[in-house]
Formats: C-alpha cells, structure tokens, sequence
C-alpha cells in the first residue's frame, strides 16, 4: 500500500488536488476542477482530474461518497500516518549537562 502512496504523492497535481482537499473536504469533481484552475490556474479536463482522483483513491489517500447523483470526495490521511509511524520515531528528551 505504501508504495500507492508514493506514486500518488509523486505528482504534483495530485498534491495540489490533497492541498485542496485539506483546506476543504467533501468537493465534488466540479468544485476541484473549479478550485483547480481559480487558484492554481491549471486547465485540466474533468477527465484528467477523473483519473488523478482515481490514483488517489487506489492508494486510500481519497475516499468517495455519493450522495444522490453526486459524488464528493473526502481526504483520507490515515495512509500518510502509517508512512510517519513507520519512520519517525519520537526524539529521546536530550539530557542537559
């Protein structure tokens, strides 16, 4: 499962698409690509921002909710705290001499 995480961390339109995600949950795919293009000025089809979300979803860093005939999409950070537990251990308290 890491190594899906890596692969959609790896690109930085999928990063820019989690940042927006963090600032607000539960968009829609329309809202992304709206938050998209005003504030990163990228011009990406539905399509692209389609199969982005979908890399991002296969690595458990998206997850997806319908409601009626929309689809919202949520941040899932659990994947991003297994690689930091993983890794980063707590520092030991430094003694003072």
């Amino acid at each position: 499962m890491s190594e899906d995480v890596f692969k959609a961390l790896a690109d930085p339109t999928r990063r820019t698409i989690l940042d927006e995600l963090a600032e607000r949950d539960g968009q829609s795919l329309f809202e992304i690509c709206s938050r998209l293009a005003m504030k990163h000025e990228l011009a990406l089809t539905r399509q692209a921002v389609s199969q982005h979300l979908a890399v991002l979803e296969t690595a458990g860093l998206v997850v997806s909710r319908r409601e009626g005939r929309y689809k919202f999409h949520d941040l899932n950070t659990q994947p991003l705290e297994q690689i930091v537990t993983r890794w980063l251990r707590p520092r030991a308290p430094e003694s003072t001499p």
